[in-house]
């Protein structure tokens, strides 16, 4: 696959115009990237934007903290695909994960892939506020609701992808999903490494100069 291909071309700042959104679709159209990555909010204008390409529309759903009431990430879901949202970037309760109430965080992923009705769901586990041990089991629980991708992170917490947490979540998800490295790839050689490690796909809001070298 080509490098551009992993790439999901992220804006999820909260001042973010119109405008910024227009350009990112553009830079998307322009180096034909896996998919841009936004909040619902830009959803409908990304859908008619990237209509006829195959650059996906790809949004944040429980953003970025996840401890939004799994109805309304559920209905997040359901309104983000009926607007044109062919993926869907959900956060898990990662104070539900941490207290080992694992039934809660099933649920809640569950609930959020069956809203998206077959749209590819990626799970955002914010390794950097878990352990070792919470990582692979928030990885086996994403496999149990059959998400598409688990994810390391929002980009916004304290920290973001390392080689060594993706090499981790792809043995725990042991084939059974794709994973997602997200947060602070801003470099060709850092992407490569993800890729190495065992990256699917790359989140970064640097997609250009990562494939500009």
């Amino acid at each position: 696959m080509e490098k551009k291909k992993y790439i999901d071309h992220t804006l999820l700042k909260a001042d973010a115009k119109q405008s910024d959104i227009e350009t990112l679709c553009a830079e998307a159209k322009e180096h034909d990237f896996a998919s841009v990555c936004v909040n619902t909010y830009w959803v409908p204008l990304c859908a008619e934007l990237l209509h006829g390409t195959d650059v996906k529309v790809c949004c944040v759903v429980g953003f970025p903290l996840g401890a939004m009431s799994t109805k309304a990430k559920a209905f997040e879901t359901a309104e983000a695909c009926a607007n044109g949202a062919q993926e869907i970037d959900m956060v898990i309760n990662v104070g539900e994960l941490k207290a080992k109430h694992d039934a809660a965080v099933l649920a809640d992923i569950k609930a959020v892939v069956e809203a998206a009705n077959g749209a590819c769901v990626k799970v955002i586990i914010e390794n950097c506020l878990l352990t070792k041990e919470e990582i692979i089991r928030a990885c086996r629980l994403c496999v149990e609701a059959k998400a598409t991708f688990v994810k390391t992170s929002t980009g916004f917490s304290t920290g973001g992808a390392t080689i060594e947490d993706v090499q981790l979540m792809k043995d725990a998800v042991a084939g059974h999903c794709k994973v997602k490295a997200a947060g602070g790839i801003r470099t060709p050689e850092e992407m490569e490494a993800m890729i190495e490690a065992g990256a699917d796909r790359i989140g970064t809001s640097a997609g250009v100069r990562l494939i500009e070298k």
